[in-house]
């Protein structure tokens, strides 16, 4: 038996849930890569992982068992018995929960081979960075303890929501809960939800972004961060500040559905700034003053509708500025133009989020506006193919539920 802190003593089936939020980028895209400042938030789509540890020994010794991997929204499950992983990763299992490590470059080649087992459909071969993150991180907390994960998720993948961050938060959150490396209790909340101490979220942030370099590579750690963390993130040359939200902020998230390359936008970006150095330097000083001027007004509290109204007008403001920028660098597609003119008829403000190219667009519903308005875009949209998501901005980040 794995010599885990809180899975010694086990007496029984208790399930441990956990839930983080995807986020999206309110200002600064692209040009934080230049040392603009850029401001992220999480939004009120989650990912939930569950996670029901089994007794060992049951049926023939410490490596009876087997670990499961439940994507219920596709109806996928993925299994490895203990004793083939135990076998596979031998003395690189080493359960040690407070001390996050990244996956070596060994580990990554045997959780490589232990995916080949797995029959994953070709339509999903984008599903192994997640596999080989999920099995990294259950290992490296729990060892090989057997027990099943289910994971159910309210964003769209590869949309630029956050999906694989939320995915990374959620799990390590809940494994290091069974694991006993978090405490919990402190601060429950609605429905039983608990919002963990900030050195525990730490630990959990550290976690989750081993799992997202598995998935991507070299991450920013602004998705897992967001995600953790909650309300805003600034970010600037590799500095994050957490920041709150002083009134509710709500946005229509439209997904086109149109993939996109990022590191491909991205080079795009670079180049034109090479091609026309002073004239992207001005666009990138523009965008951070733009971010700059976004956090200064979501941190004013605004006390009435008059206030409220001004503060949000001054929003919309801001986000058509950092769209026509965006514009500037090359990175909108035609998808992306055709929500920015299905919500001006309705008098609605809307930029990208995220890479462009296609993905995600943000449109902001001011407080006093018709939900007639609403549907009627909404409609309109969804017309075109598109997906349509209504969420708060700067919510809770990560929450766990031990029943």
């Amino acid at each position: 038996m794995d010599a885990v802190a809180g899975t010694a003593g086990y007496r029984g089936p208790a399930e441990v849930r956990a839930r983080a939020p995807g986020k999206i980028i309110l200002a600064g895209e692209h040009a934080v890569v230049h040392g603009s400042a850029a401001v992220a938030a999480a939004i009120d789509l989650y990912t939930r992982s569950s996670l029901l540890l089994r007794p060992t020994g049951e049926g023939g010794g410490a490596d009876s068992g087997a670990v499961e991997l439940y994507l219920r929204d596709s109806g996928l499950t993925f299994s490895w018995p203990c004793s083939r992983l135990r076998g596979a990763l031998g003395v690189e299992i080493s359960a040690n929960p407070g001390v996050p490590a990244p996956c070596s470059p060994d580990q990554l080649a045997t959780i490589a081979r232990l995916l080949e087992d797995q029959e994953i459909p070709e339509a999903k071969i984008w599903l192994s960075a997640g596999l080989s993150a999920f099995l990294f991180l259950y290992t490296s907390i729990l060892g090989c303890r057997p027990g099943k994960a289910v994971v159910t998720s309210d964003l769209p993948m590869g949309a630029g929501l956050g999906s694989s961050a939320a995915f990374c938060v959620s799990m390590s959150g809940a494994l290091l809960t069974a694991a006993g490396a978090v405490s919990v209790g402190a601060h429950r909340g609605a429905e039983g939800w608990e919002v963990l101490e900030k050195g525990d979220l730490e630990l959990v942030n550290q976690w989750a972004f081993q799992g997202e370099n598995i998935i991507h590579g070299k991450p920013s750690g602004i998705d897992n961060s967001v995600s953790t963390f909650g309300k805003m993130i600034k970010f600037k040359k590799g500095e994050l500040t957490n920041l709150e939200s002083r009134n509710p902020v709500k946005m229509l998230i439209t997904d086109t559905r149109v993939g996109r390359n990022t590191k491909a936008l991205v080079a795009g970006v670079s180049e034109r700034a090479s091609r026309h150095p002073d004239a992207m330097a001005s666009v990138f000083h523009a965008v951070n003053s733009i971010s700059e001027e976004l956090l200064s007004i979501v941190e004013l509290a605004a006390e009435d509708e008059i206030a409220i109204t001004s503060k949000e007008d001054k929003l919309a403001e801001l986000m058509e500025m950092n769209q026509g920028l965006l514009q500037c660098m090359g990175v909108s597609h035609s998808s992306i133009e055709t929500v920015l003119r299905t919500t001006l008829k309705y008098s609605l403000v809307s930029k990208l989020t995220g890479a462009g190219g296609g993905g995600c667009v943000l449109t902001l519903i001011p407080t006093l506006s018709a939900n007639i308005v609403l549907e009627k875009v909404t409609t309109e949209l969804e017309s075109h193919g598109y997906r349509c998501f209504k969420v708060e901005v700067g919510g809770r980040g990560l929450q766990v539920f031990r029943g």
